[in-house]
């Protein structure tokens, strides 16, 4: 292919020559029309295509204007106008004899495959107006000669990998009418010569690492209607000049570090339909009347930001209005009765405000709202919302699709505020809202039983909340209605009585969350028939019985929570009951049987007496002889076998002398269970307390003992000694010694002895086990930083600057141990692959094995055969990021095949950051919102995006894709370097 392609370049620059020397005339023309059909020929070798593709027909056989995506003009027949050639699966890389097609007018190559640059020889066509090449996996900066694109009037670069900054040479294309750049990684600030290019409608530039501040000669772009710059990290105010734009309609600056107010000229563009400033610092108050001018605008974002003050009554005038968004700021007040005259509006957020309502009288704008039936999302939590539910709302019957109530208890701070939130029952009619799909009323006071009406809303599926109230009462066998119900979560209340059975007709059921109730009985069998059951949470009641079978076939089930019960019997081994990290059983006594790891005794079998007596004491006396043989010929084999093994090395590697299995067994008080740390797929792990030479003192370790009846624990054992033998990084988990021996029963004995972390893997602070615990743990965001900066230091070591490159090919939350000071450090090399130089090509020691890491954390290349790398690594580190992001497991129950914990964070990242952050750091900033200085707030907001992103970066699909280890350490170094300033800041002001 490459061949055929240098072929093509040489013989187009021959006909290229040969042209230039040719005079005017039917000769030269028959050398341009060439040109163009070589041009073609030529971008055609340069794309990986097959036989299928619609590229196939390109071929000399047939005139190349005929040929598909080609377009040839009106005036010069054979010379090419147009490629449309969007969609149509080409990869390889773009040609730079395109450059050729000297009347191309338009070139569309958009949603394609392409990498590599883009070729400066395309900037040279002076009749080009359209350049499409968006969707694609362009790199490196955009070519300053564009600027010779002199007719250019619509240029798309979007969603590419495009970096650097925006040439300065775009500013001389004066007729550019449409310029999107967004979804790159173009950086710098917006260079002040794009206000020169007064034609200008539409500018796109979301989604870069843009920064520095608006350019205040934006005024100058006096033709432009459309203006999206989110999610850059813009700073500064925002210029009084783009309030001044006659035509602008749509403006997008949301997630950026913007600050100051809302210029008065904004409150006066006519022409403006959609506003977003959401996710910045501007502060301020909404003018009395903002909304007299802004008659056609139809949507407004202004949340998380500082505003304060009331909601003006002359959003009336603003009738158009479809989405009303001012939720995460300080606006006080009571919603005015002006908004239910927006007649269009089926959007309300004013969630985590200053809002009050607890008289009749404020809630009057529901009743309004109601006459125009348009109103399909509210949102009112997290306010100062207190007495009686309205009665109005269950007018909304005809459009109303989702309430969100919840958090009128907790006003910003903790323990719950109960004069300032819901009480009294749940009305009953709330049964009349018959399209409402998700209804959440948690963390309030409500009372009484849940209404059996809501019961009857058949069209309830998202989500059903009513958690952490003090309702009472039992749940109805109604519940059987929702059969579409996706969530149900009525835990922390005071319900009673038995789960109805009717619960089992919920069939599209995935989690149910009943826990710190009173419920009794046992779990209903007909259960059994959910299916898609993924979260069960039954812990803290009253219920007893014996543990159904069904769960342990059900294969969506993630997790199961039966802690702090009265369950009795034998506990099933299959399934569910066979991963002991996704069970919870604690606190029933009366449970035996199960997996090892369990460690719960073993079920007695009550066996009938014999009637014969006379039989026992033959049958007794054989036995014990029977014992006695088999003993004598068991300690012969033992005494052969100890003579036959040699004496096993003084070191397994160098520097770290063995130790005898003696010494272990005092170590860890006989390997008792009160010892034991965690088990593990090859070896199980006990803290011990090891004596040194002199016997003067003891040092903590960790013991990790080989299951040598495993298969693969050998070689994970050997490969984890190969591994650690000449490794010597602060950020990696230190070994002691090894223990190559025969224990007390003639067996082969293996193990490896530790420094022992006192704080324990990170997996355990990141999930915290709460039963039993008298305080939870919790990782506030500098720390989970400064540990994703620790393992970042430990496999760019591992990687790059150790004697030998190392692999670690497992790396989760719970490899990573804490020692005392909370420093991160990489343990667990039994999977680890070492790499040496062979032939100029890197080789993997016979160390390797076919197992590659765990589900959720392990690479997609690796499900499909391919030999490891350290792009597997990063892949693993990028999960790991997002899992300390967003506090949860890659295999949590809600992530599918449809959605994984990566796609999860991408929704996130689009304007619903809060809603994919770990609880404890959401949380946190929501009470940082309300009490202590909020640029703080925006610091750690702004760090939290950085930081998903990071992780989204280091799990690409494509292994070529993720970052290196160098470019990681440099990202989370700015990270925390930002974190301390701030934190310095904070203590000046102290």
């Amino acid at each position: 292919m490459e061949g055929t392609a240098a072929l093509f370049f040489c013989f187009s620059l021959l006909c290229l020559c040969s042209h230039a020397r040719v005079p005017p005339g039917s000769s030269s023309s028959s050398n341009a029309t060439a040109g163009d059909e070589l041009a073609l020929l030529s971008f055609k070798s340069m794309l990986s295509s097959g036989p299928s593709s619609l590229l196939a027909s390109w071929s000399m056989s047939s005139h190349y204007c005929s040929w598909p995506g080609v377009v040839c003009g009106r005036q010069h027949p054979d010379r090419v106008v147009a490629l449309r050639l969007g969609s149509f699966n080409l990869s390889g890389r773009i040609s730079p004899f395109l450059g050729n097609l000297s009347f191309l007018q338009k070139l569309d190559l958009r949603n394609n495959q392409l990498v590599g640059q883009i070729p400066p020889e395309l900037c040279r066509l002076g009749r080009l107006q359209g350049l499409n090449l968006s969707t694609n996996f362009l790199q490196a900066s955009i070519p300053g000669a564009m600027g010779g694109c002199t007719s250019l009037k619509v240029l798309d670069l979007s969603s590419n990998e495009l970096e650097g900054e925006i040439p300065a040479e775009i500013g001389a294309l004066k007729d550019m009418i449409d310029l999107r750049l967004h979804q790159n990684d173009l950086s710098g600030e917006i260079p002040q010569y794009l206000t020169d290019l007064r034609s200008l409608r539409y500018l796109s530039l979301y989604e870069n690492r843009l920064s520095g501040a608006m350019p205040p000669t934006v005024g100058n772009l006096t033709s432009l209607q459309h203006l999206d710059l989110e999610g850059n990290m813009l700073s500064g105010a925002i210029p009084s000049s783009l309030g001044l734009l006659p035509s602008l309609s749509w403006v997008n600056l949301e997630d950026n570090n913007l600050s100051g107010s809302i210029p008065d000229s904004f409150w006066n563009v006519s022409s403006l339909r959609s506003f977003s400033v959401g996710n910045n610092t501007l502060s301020g108050v909404i003018p009395p009347g903002a909304f007299n001018a802004l008659r056609h605008l139809e949507i407004i974002i202004m949340s998380t930001n500082q505003f304060h003050g009331y909601i003006p009554a002359s959003i009336s005038n603003a009738s158009k209005i479809q989405k009303l968004s001012l939720s995460s700021n300080f606006f006080s007040g009571t919603v005015p009765l002006e908004v239910g005259n927006l007649g269009n509006l089926h959007t309300l957020q004013l969630s985590a405000n200053l809002i009050e309502a607890k008289e009749p009288k404020d809630w009057e704008f529901l009743t309004a709202l109601a006459n125009s039936s348009q109103l399909e999302f509210l949102l009112l939590g997290s306010c100062k919302l207190g007495g009686a539910l309205p009665e109005s709302l269950s007018n909304l019957s005809t459009s109303l699709r989702y309430i969100s109530l919840s958090y009128n208890a907790i006003s910003g701070s903790i323990p719950r505020d109960i004069e300032n939130s819901f009480s009294g029952r749940i009305p009953s009619t709330l049964g009349n809202l018959t399209k409402l799909v998700g209804l959440s009323l948690s963390n309030n006071n409500f009372t009484g039983p849940i209404p059996t009406e809501i019961f009857n809303i058949h069209t309830l599926s998202t989500i059903l909340d009513v958690s952490n109230n003090n309702l009472e009462g039992s749940i109805q066998q109604e519940i059987g209605n929702l059969i579409n119900l996706v969530e149900f979560r009525a835990a922390s209340n005071k319900l009673s009585g038995q789960i109805p059975s009717s619960l089992g007709e919920c069939q599209l059921l995935q989690n149910l969350y009943l826990q710190n109730n009173m419920f009794s009985g046992g779990i209903p069998s007909l259960l059994g028939q959910l299916k898609g059951l993924q979260i069960v949470d039954l812990s803290s009641n009253n219920m007893s019985g014996q543990i159904p079978m069904f769960f342990g076939t059900f294969s969506t089930l993630q997790y199961l929570n039966i802690s702090f019960n009265s369950f009795f019997g034998e506990l099933p081994t299959v399934g569910i009951f066979a991963n002991a990290s996704a069970i919870s059983i604690q606190g029933n006594s009366e449970l035996c049987g199960g997996i090892p790891d369990l460690h719960l005794p073993s079920c007695s079998s009550d066996r009938p007496k014999k009637k014969h007596k006379s039989l026992v004491i033959p049958i007794v006396i054989s036995l014990v002889a029977a014992s006695f043989i088999l003993a004598l010929l068991y300690m012969l084999l033992t005494w052969h076998k100890r003579r036959k093994t040699t004496t096993p090395p003084t070191t397994i590697m160098q520097g770290h002398p063995l130790i005898s299995y003696s010494q272990l067994v005092k170590a860890t008080n006989c390997f008792s269970a009160t010892n034991l740390l965690g088990s593990g797929s090859f070896g199980s792990v006990y803290k011990g307390e090891l004596d040194d030479q002199a016997g003067e003192s003891t040092n903590l370790v960790a013991v990790k003992v080989l299951k040598l009846q495993t298969p693969g624990a050998v070689k994970s054992f050997i490969a984890e000694c190969e591994a650690l033998r000449n490794l010597r990084h602060r950020n990696l988990v230190k070994i002691v010694t090894a223990c190559l021996s025969i224990d007390n029963n003639g067996n082969d004995f293996k193990a490896i002895v530790y420094d022992f972390m006192p704080c324990g893997s990170l997996e355990g602070w990141l999930h915290p086990d709460t039963n039993g615990q008298t305080e939870r743990k919790f990782l506030n965001l500098l720390q989970r930083v400064s540990i994703l900066l620790d393992v970042a230091f430990a496999l760019d070591y591992l990687h790059c600057h150790g004697p030998a490159p190392v692999i670690h090919c497992d790396l989760k939350s719970s490899n990573v141990l804490l020692d005392a000071d909370m420093v991160a450090h990489v343990g667990d090399f039994g999977l680890a692959k070492i790499l040496f130089e062979k032939s100029s090509v890197l080789q993997q020691s016979m160390s390797s094995m076919g197992v590659r890491g765990t589900i959720g954390y392990a690479a997609p290349e690796y499900g499909a055969g391919n030999m490891v790398s350290t792009h597997g690594d990063i892949y693993s580190y990028g999960i790991l990021v997002l899992e300390m992001v967003t506090g949860k497991r890659p295999t949590d129950s809600r992530f599918t095949q449809e959605l994984s914990l990566r796609e999860h964070v991408e929704l996130g990242l689009h304007g619903r950051l809060l809603d994919v952050v770990d609880i404890q750091l959401s949380l946190g900033l929501e009470n940082e919102h309300q009490t202590v200085n909020d640029f703080s707030r925006k610091t750690q907001i702004n760090c939290l995006i950085s930081l998903l992103r990071l992780g989204v970066s280091c799990s690409q699909e494509t292994p070529s894709s993720r970052m290196s280890t160098g470019d990681i350490i440099k990202e989370l170094h700015d990270i925390k370097e930002s974190l301390m300033l701030e934190i310095q800041n904070i203590m000046k002001q102290r």
